[in-house]
């Protein structure tokens, strides 16, 4: 297996909760520092539905293993390359369990 190439800067975004006036509203703000990662897409797909037509991309990010990235949670996000990828999934992985792979998907028709 080859080691994953970390040339992408990736930001996690976290949601908290912010007054609207009538309502709780979620904020999503950085979560951290930016930090590198591995992206590797898996698949695209185009779905019409209710007259809409959604593009998607769904894609395999793998971080270094450290205290910061074992906290992260499906709740989160990240943005890399200007868009933003919802968190679907997240397992271990490489020898020694050094990485965390993170399955996520955005849309790509906005």
């Amino acid at each position: 297996m080859r080691a994953p190439r970390f040339d992408r800067r990736v930001q996690i975004q976290r949601a908290t909760p912010a007054d609207g006036g009538f309502a709780s509203v979620e904020v999503w703000a950085d979560h951290g520092a930016p930090i590198w990662a591995a992206r590797a897409d898996l698949s695209d797909g185009e779905r019409w539905q209710a007259a809409e037509v959604a593009a998607s991309v769904t894609t395999r990010f793998t971080l270094h293993r450290t205290a910061f990235a074992r906290g992260l949670t499906p709740k989160d996000r990240l943005t890399c390359d200007g868009r933003s990828f919802e968190i679907s999934g997240i397992k271990e992985g490489g020898a020694g369990r050094r990485f965390l792979e993170l399955t996520c998907s955005a849309r790509t028709d906005r």
